[in-house]
């Protein structure tokens, strides 16, 4: 009777310590972000990636909007085609004029719209959404970009809450672009006309290395998590032999 008494709080307690293991483990939802393909320096050009992933099981993403930021407008924003979606670019008039290669530019670009053609991001799945920006600020360490996500039920979700430093990630953060230290090629290494030569070629580089290192991290977690749970096991084992051999 004892020791059928202690086995079950022993079996409690080993499941309690996997199940607080595993939700330490468990990362953070993931949220809308914008990462450069290659640098995004200080008064240069640079293409960027607007990552979507669908946090959904039971519905599907099915547009995405990016609003650019209003107190550092681009003169020069083009968006890249993605397979299975229409895009629409707004533009506004701007109340002071840019100036572009010599010429004042009275309007520019604040909102990127995608719409998914057929059943857009599936749940379990990402999609990227490129676009070419230009000029960079140069006043500013980082771009802040507004963003909603609707799903195929209707739901919307805000990525729009900017992130303070010293202080936690908000529930939805919008995405934010970091600004590197200005170069002397004002053009930086992401260029339009570079892209549209090797742009697959490095996606597909960076994607690699990218899933490379997701499925390292992941291995060795799922590992510490395993041994965790086997070494709590190990000492009820111990607990167990040595009570029924005083029995």
């Amino acid at each position: 009777m004892q020791i059928s008494r202690t086995a079950s709080r022993v079996t409690a307690a080993v499941a309690v310590a996997g199940a607080t293991v595993l939700a330490v483990s468990v990362p953070a939802f993931a949220h809308v972000s914008v990462q450069p393909e290659g640098t995004a320096a200080k008064g240069g050009y640079a293409t960027v990636d607007f990552k979507v992933p669908n946090e959904r099981d039971n519905a599907s993403t099915t547009k995405i909007e990016v609003n650019l930021p209003a107190e550092h407008p681009l003169a020069s924003v083009m968006p890249q085609p993605v397979p299975g979606w229409s895009v629409k670019v707004t533009k506004s008039k701007l109340d002071k004029p840019l100036t572009m290669h010599g010429e004042k530019i009275g309007e520019a670009v604040t909102k990127v719209t995608w719409t998914a053609d057929g059943k857009g991001i599936q749940p379990g799945y990402f999609q990227k959404f490129p676009l070419s920006l230009g000029a960079l600020p140069e006043d500013t360490d980082q771009l802040v970009f507004k963003a909603i996500q609707t799903y195929s039920n209707k739901e919307v979700v805000r990525w729009i809450e900017v992130p303070q430093e010293g202080q936690d990630e908000p529930e939805n953060p919008a995405p934010t672009l970091a600004l590197s230290a200005a170069t002397d090629d004002h053009h930086g290494t992401a260029a339009a006309d570079g892209d549209a030569k090797g742009g697959d070629k490095d996606d597909a580089h960076q994607e690699a290395a990218a899933d490379s290192d997701g499925g390292t991290d992941t291995t060795a977690r799922v590992l510490g998590i395993v041994g965790i749970v086997i070494g709590v096991a190990g000492v009820a084992y111990g607990v167990l032999a040595g009570r029924r051999r005083t029995a």
